[in-house]
């Protein structure tokens, strides 16, 4: 395929602002040591974080590393996706209220009841109706650039709220030397992989994936363990970017019910595609049931395929596997001859629940 076949189809040019995303990452480092916080002695023993969509999988991300640090000495770690708090909110809590367009009604919603309870409140968001509320009431805003589909801005939703955690002393000396190593591994990886995965070509795993899975419904796996909002951001990239039906869910759960399905209804199986995601840091008995898994779904369903980061540090590899997906999805809209910006059912929804 021909990049000039690809542009034909994207009208928005996606393709050039995932083959930019080392840079997204470094522009977001800056973003995140430069933040202004309340206080560098305020230290939270609970963090919620609101959001919806694009703007809430950066936060999903971030938990899934912190729980992966046993140094950590962050407590509760919580993703709120709803109009309602539906917990009492103390002085030990920390709100974070994350909207890339500072338009999302759920996070607004949610955050007007998280001011009526506390006062520690940081938001992150390139500006609007967040961005307004954040000025009125005198909490700090990380402004983030605009200009993005909000899944697009992936970065902009991660570093700097990992940036925030380090500069409230949540992390341990030796733990925040890690996080700096292993961005900077994640830089170098993703700059490596940028100009492998924007290469049309069958050298580009991304691209022959894409390929191969066309027709189908993608179910992914993975462990709850680690990988549970990589194997999220896949689905979501999909859905919206190849407007394509994609599915999953988490193992080992998985193995006490759905791996019973693949019987019924017959032709529809024959549609399906299976994708692992897998980290070397498994649980050695869940790397035992992916092999028992993927046994079985022999001769089930026609198209397998396994992926896993390559980098020393998780971050590293949860982003390789994030930005393989990434592009993937891109590629799948392609294939589809769908362009992967426009989400005109989404756009819709929104103009109807406005009236």
């Amino acid at each position: 395929m021909k990049i000039e076949d690809i542009h034909k189809i994207d009208s928005q040019n996606m393709y050039q602002v995932l083959k930019n995303f080392p840079d997204q990452i470094n522009e977001a480092v800056e973003i995140g040591k430069d933040a202004k916080i309340h206080s560098k002695s305020f230290k939270p023993d609970s963090i919620i974080i609101l959001g919806m969509g694009g703007s809430a999988i950066g936060s999903d991300l971030l938990s899934s590393f912190i729980q992966s640090s046993q140094e950590t000495n962050v407590v509760k770690f919580k993703v709120n996706r709803n109009y309602n708090i539906n917990q009492l909110i103390g002085d030990s809590d920390l709100v974070i209220a994350s909207s890339y367009s500072g338009n999302t009604e759920e996070t607004i919603s949610a955050f007007e009841q998280s001011r009526k309870q506390t006062n520690n409140i940081l938001c992150i968001s390139t500006g609007g109706i967040l961005g307004s509320l954040a000025e009125k009431y005198n909490m700090p805003l990380i402004k983030i650039p605009a200009g993005y589909q909000p899944r697009c801005a992936l970065a902009y939703s991660f570093f700097p709220l990992l940036y925030v955690l380090i500069r409230l002393n949540l992390f341990s000396i030796s733990t925040e030397k890690m996080i700096e190593n292993a961005i900077e591994e994640t830089i170098e990886e993703i700059k490596k992989l940028s100009d492998l995965f924007s290469r049309p070509d069958d050298n580009n795993i991304a691209y022959v994936t894409a390929k191969k899975i066309a027709g189908t419904i993608p179910i992914i796996y993975s462990s709850t363990e680690r990988l549970d909002s990589v194997n999220l951001r896949w689905r979501d990239q999909i859905n919206e970017n190849s407007k394509n039906l994609c599915y999953g869910s988490l193992l080992p759960e998985m193995n006490h019910n759905e791996i019973n399905a693949f019987s019924h209804p017959q032709d529809l199986i024959q549609r399906l595609s299976i994708i692992y995601l897998k980290d070397k840091d498994d649980h050695p008995r869940i790397s035992e049931r992916f092999a028992a898994l993927s046994d079985i779904m022999e001769g089930k369903v026609n198209i397998q395929f396994s992926f896993s980061g390559k980098g020393k540090n998780f971050l590293t590899r949860m982003f390789e596997l994030v930005y393989l997906g990434d592009w993937i999805s891109f590629y799948l809209a392609i294939e589809n001859k769908t362009d992967p910006t426009p989400i005109p059912v989404i756009n819709y929804l929104k103009e109807r629940l406005s009236k």
